[in-house]
């Protein structure tokens, strides 16, 4: 998922303020997904994931966000980008969220086709007898 994100607040990167982010998780590298981690557990300051589940590492999902626009933006680092505040924040962690847990919209709909998740029906189906009166 590639975009481009209006920061509501200015962050200054190479003594430019930017107000605009590009972005494109599907440039995310396994170098570049293990700096996020390394990033989040020094920030954190906690060695693992305490909610057992890395579609709950809030942290994660932040710095996955950064490594989506560090991954389009080669001038720029993860500490440049991480000059973001406010509802940013939010923002960028967003796109490190929908890099982990895919959106509804990013499925493709094959609506002819049972969910992965659906448990399959138990109920057997009557029978009817032919040729009956």
């Amino acid at each position: 998922m590639k975009g481009t994100l209006e920061l509501i607040n200015a962050i200054k990167i190479d003594g430019k303020n930017i107000k605009k982010l590009t972005y494109d998780t599907d440039e995310i590298t396994p170098e570049l997904f293990a700096e996020a981690e390394g990033k989040k557990l020094k920030a954190t300051k906690v060695n693992g994931n305490l909610s057992g589940a890395m579609e709950l590492d809030y942290p994660l999902h932040l710095y996955l966000g950064i490594a989506s626009i560090v991954a389009v933006n080669p001038d720029y680092t993860f500490e440049d980008v991480a000059r973001i505040k406010g509802h940013d924040v939010v923002e960028v962690m967003k796109l490190g969220r929908n890099f982990i847990v895919r959106s509804e919209e990013s499925l493709d709909d094959d609506s002819d086709e049972q969910s992965e998740t659906s448990p399959e029906s138990t109920t057997q189906a009557s029978q009817t007898s032919k040729g009956k009166d």
